[in-house]
């Protein structure tokens, strides 16, 4: 494409998103308490944060409807940059220039184990403890493998991964097993620990910890249900936080 065709394309893609975003405010306008909040998300916090989010918004605003769907998050990207969603959530923040990308939560990094594993009873897991472990991965595209990998790297470790499973509840299934260790959000496995299945040791470095963030287009037209649930998200990412230090 010439550099005139390229300039041509930049002014039509941002006259189509000016149109998009004059009707949503007309809608937002004609309706007010009415209306549906699109929502993408990656999986881990979709499937273990969202709803703390989503019930409390739900039971004081009955009448907006929430469309949340999980999805990979180069999908909730794009989606966000067609203006295919009003809010998408991610697991690790990119470079966008359509995109305004803000952290809302970090959750500690733990390795899972079964009960009876050597490392279950440790106070915390210093690098050398993974030495010969097998570790039950999450696919090599997960912000969860970017994290182990670099620290397997940056230590000189051997580690084995003799699996590679797409989502939490499967990794955490064969960690019972003792197939091998796992790594995780503390939140994701809560549950488990609390029960005595799984136990959970977090990294001596307090630099592991599992970022999440809140995206949506740059021009979009922020209605007063979706202004409501942002602000919902940031006082219940505050309290999280502070339960959570």
């Amino acid at each position: 494409m010439t550099d005139a065709g390229e300039a041509l394309y930049e002014i039509a893609e941002k006259i189509f998103d000016m149109e998009s975003q004059a009707d949503e405010s007309i809608r937002d306008f004609q309706q007010r308490k009415k209306g549906h909040i699109r929502i993408h998300s990656s999986e881990t916090f979709g499937a273990y944060y969202l709803h703390n989010i989503i019930i409390p918004f739900s039971k004081n605003n009955p009448m907006i409807r929430i469309l949340a769907n999980i999805l990979p998050t180069e999908q909730v990207i794009d989606n966000a940059a067609s203006l295919h969603n009003d809010l998408g959530f991610i697991s690790y923040s990119v470079e966008h220039k359509k995109l305004k990308i803000t952290e809302v939560l970090s959750d500690r990094y733990v390795i899972v184990a079964p009960p009876e594993h050597r490392l279950s009873k440790k106070e915390y897991i210093e690098a050398a403890d993974l030495k010969g472990e097998y570790m039950v991965m999450h696919e090599k595209e997960s912000a969860t493998y970017r994290v182990m990998d670099n620290f397997v790297r940056k230590n000189n470790l051997n580690t084995f991964i003799p699996l590679e499973l797409s989502n939490n509840e499967s990794i955490k299934r064969v960690v019972e097993q003792g197939i091998g260790l796992g790594l995780m959000s503390l939140h994701v496995v809560s549950r488990e620990v609390a029960s005595g299945h799984l136990a959970a040791i977090p990294f001596a470095d307090p630099g592991m910890k599992r970022k999440f963030y809140m995206v949506h287009h740059r021009d979009k037209y922020i209605s007063e249900s979706l202004r409501n649930f942002i602000d919902l998200i940031q006082q219940w990412a505050s309290d999280y936080r502070a339960a959570n230090p």
